[in-house]
């Protein structure tokens, strides 16, 4: 079993990533929330480009990545799971549920640490949202996220079934909360009672900072709702939700080397017509 996932994780979530980018992006054309203003293939070469230079980076910085080190826990039993010799029954669920707060806590802190900040706010510049801004993340933010996975892993013992498990997840609830999909209303709030949908986490990339610092969930909705940063609606109405950062307007969110440079660009927190507007509301 371990030298199967060590051999074929990359494989699996590939697969997994392709295929639901395709059904995704089939799903945005048939049934779209807003019409695409922004020539697509510019946007998608963009943020594509990030993830896989992301990705890239990884394997040469972190080669043995989460599953690496949750196979090498598991042969020398370290880790709270396998200190405690906890059944898989036990163990499995339990740590999707606790990378899946990880995940929440970490987004969270990339929006609250101003050092984070800089590297986070390349994935709230794109002007538009769709199942691509999924990936638009910087290679140091995918970089700086491994990292903590992989301590995690490590503390807890996270079984490496677990780790593909949870990846895969994450990687497609990324994907289809960040689409360009609209749902009919009464099964868009029956799932936000359990998971992330599109309409709760398009608030999280409003323009205005006291909506973009809201809704940090990828996975499940419950640790928002329990640490008091869930945002039902945005105000205005969904209709009116304006996506990006203000001081990032135009074209250069679409290319991809202004999107490499942009966390050594200017200050910390730059939206500050969000900030002006969260004064206005205090």
């Amino acid at each position: 079993m371990q030298s199967f996932l060590l051999t074929h994780e990359l494989a699996v979530r590939l697969a997994f990533f392709g295929g639901l980018l395709a059904l995704l992006a089939t799903w945005e054309l048939a049934t779209p929330w807003r019409p695409s203003v922004l020539p697509r293939l510019a946007r998608w070469r963009t943020n594509l480009g990030l993830s896989v230079a992301g990705a890239v980076l990884v394997r040469f910085a972190l080669p043995a990545a989460a599953m690496g080190v949750a196979l090498w826990c598991e042969v020398k039993e370290i880790g709270l799971f396998n200190q405690f010799d906890a059944p898989v029954a036990l163990s499995l669920p339990l740590s999707l549920l606790a990378l899946d707060l990880l995940i929440y806590a970490q987004h969270a802190a990339f929006h609250y640490v101003p050092l984070f900040w800089r590297m986070h706010r390349v994935h709230h510049a794109d002007p538009e949202i769709d199942v691509t801004t999924a990936v638009r993340f910087h290679p140091l933010e995918i970089l700086a996220s491994m990292g903590i996975k992989m301590a995690a892993v490590a503390a807890l013992g996270v079984p490496p079934v677990a780790v593909l498990i949870f990846e895969v997840a994450l990687n497609a609830m990324a994907m289809f909360n960040h689409s360009n999909v609209k749902l009919p209303p009464r099964i868009e709030r029956s799932l936000r009672s359990v998971i992330v949908t599109p309409d709760m986490h398009r608030i999280h990339h409003s323009v205005r900072r006291d909506e973009h610092d809201m809704n940090f969930g990828f996975n499940l909705s419950l640790w928002d709702r329990a640490f008091g940063t869930y945002r039902e609606s945005p105000q205005g109405g969904a209709e009116n939700l304006r996506i990006g950062l203000d001081a990032y307007k135009g074209a250069e969110p679409t290319r991809l080397f202004w999107s490499l440079a942009l966390p050594f660009l200017d200050g910390a927190r730059p939206d500050t017509a969000s900030d002006g507007q969260r004064q206005e509301n205090a």
